[in-house]
């Protein structure tokens, strides 16, 4: 049989295997290129992510410790439609701005060239450059009065930031980022005790706590009255409430950084010390730290002493009325809405109206039956009492008088004190106000009601007034903490 001639077919398939071995190799080539390519895009991306991050960085640190939020005589409050939100001012959105788009239309030339310095700028990668520029869109603004007694303008800015990499492509990113503050209720206790020791509170005699609502009042022959829940009566301490009596009740809870239940002890502080039977039908809750209120700013007072009883005003600016009738109207005042007073004391059955507006005293004192009636004007605004107390042992006290805020809002009256003297404060059927004295000890006599709350160095109930705590506090009056920066998205170009 002859056989078929085969010659060549060597070459054949060694051209096959060479064609496969080179078509395998340059796929190789090619897949690593594209890793490499990948790789550097994925490089210059990050890089220009972080550039962007880098610029919202430099927008934020600005807003944070360079920036002045409106509210002077260059940039008024007047200025701006806080209504809206994304806020406006000429009918415009308000931008801060180091990009072209969107334009700056701040309405502060020198604020917005400080952000223009502030925000733009560039990084060094390798042997390049990561360029980035930021604006900040006004998102919300309103001016708050703090626990400091300190007005604060809240804002929340919404920063947009691009890094990018000069003339490579797919090397453009935008970060953007919220940038607000951090506000928490000044008044979330019916009463808190700052000191860390034995009896920070003492409540006693029928004391107890609950709660109401200002904003809902029913109107029983025509004066507003108050719905009660016995919830939310919540007190605090940094140290041990000591309760007595089996009529006693705290109808909330009780916060503090210590625990148990036990006769209480320097060196050894319990939470709660029960002495016949009395309740916190809310239990314990042990807060993580202590709590620590800031001290609240003080104007200086006015000179002199105001004695008003059967006589007039005599030449105190402000004051009108005689014969047991008096008016005090801090819109007399300089500057207008302060009256700058002494020592004040009532007497006689005189019967004092306070207007609208901040009052800088030494001190008050109630005698003979004498009553300070509240009229916050319509719409309402707050009536402020900054007290001194130098040379006095008792810079505020209620004792032999009342007090009468007949619309229940506690965040109408505003005590304000931070020395560590006495606070002696006497309830009433619409005895009602905040006080802020966390270096001093408070208490409470006469045992009729208190409406809203109160924070003390100590606070005494032992004398059985119930204090109402005023749910309506907790949106009325703020402790504005630090700016936050959350929510960041970001996206490539």
């Amino acid at each position: 049989m002859k056989r078929s001639n085969q010659k060549g077919s060597a070459l054949i398939f060694a051209l096959i295997f060479i064609l496969v071995l080179s078509v395998t190799a340059a796929s190789l080539m090619f897949l690593s290129q594209s890793e490499t390519w990948a790789s550097m895009n994925y490089r210059m991306m990050t890089q220009a992510r972080y550039g962007a991050e880098a610029g919202i960085h430099a927008a934020a640190n600005y807003i944070m410790n360079t920036y002045v939020p409106p509210g002077g005589a260059g940039d008024p409050l007047a200025a701006y439609d806080m209504t809206v939100s994304p806020v406006t001012a000429g009918g415009a959105a308000v931008y801060l701005s180091s990009m072209g788009t969107p334009a700056p239309t701040y309405p502060v030339a020198g604020v917005q060239t400080a952000f223009n310095n502030a925000s733009s700028g560039a990084l060094t990668i390798g042997n390049g450059t990561v360029n980035y520029v930021a604006s900040a869109e006004l998102m919300s603004m309103q001016q708050v009065v703090g626990c400091a007694n300190n007005p604060s303008t809240l804002q929340t800015w919404k920063i947009t930031a691009d890094g990018n990499i000069a003339n490579v492509q797919n090397a453009q990113v935008e970060v953007s980022a919220i940038l607000e503050h951090e506000v928490t209720p000044c008044y979330t206790y019916a009463a808190f005790g700052t000191f860390n020791g034995c009896g920070a509170l003492n409540f006693g005699g029928g004391a107890a706590t609950n709660s109401y609502d200002s904003t809902q009042l029913k109107n029983v022959a025509g004066v507003p009255t108050a719905t009660f829940a016995n919830t939310d009566g919540n007190v605090g301490a940094n140290g041990n409430l000591n309760e007595n009596g089996n009529k006693t009740t705290i109808n909330g809870t009780l916060s503090t950084p210590d625990t148990g239940v036990g006769n209480c002890a320097n060196g050894s502080v319990d939470a709660w010390t029960d002495i016949g039977g009395a309740t916190v039908t809310g239990g314990t809750k042990q807060l993580p730290e202590p709590i620590v209120y800031p001290d609240p700013v003080i104007p200086p007072p006015g000179a002199g002493t105001l004695t008003l009883n059967q006589a007039d005003c005599g030449a105190t600016v402000g004051c009108t009325g005689t014969k047991g009738s008096y008016t005090l109207d801090p819109s007399k005042g300089t500057p207008a809405g302060t009256l700058a007073l002494g020592d004040i004391t009532l007497d006689g059955g005189a019967t004092v109206t306070l207007g609208p507006g901040t009052y800088n005293i030494n001190s008050l004192n109630l005698n003979g039956n004498s009553v300070i009636n509240l009229n916050p004007g319509n719409p309402p605004q707050a009536i402020i009492l900054n007290v001194t107390g130098a040379n006095q042992a008792t810079p505020v006290d209620f004792t032999g008088g009342s007090l009468t805020n007949s619309s229940l809002n506690s965040a109408i009256l505003r005590i304000n004190y931070n020395g560590t003297g006495q606070i002696k404060l006497a309830g009433g059927s619409a005895a009602a106000g905040v006080v802020n004295a966390p270096h001093a000890a408070l208490k409470f006599v006469g045992g009729a009601d208190w409406y809203g709350a109160v924070i003390g160095k100590t606070v005494d109930d032992s004398g059985g007034t119930a204090i109402h705590y005023d749910r309506h506090l907790q949106t009325e009056l703020y402790n504005v903490g630090q700016f936050l920066l959350d929510s960041f998205t970001w996206s490539k170009f």
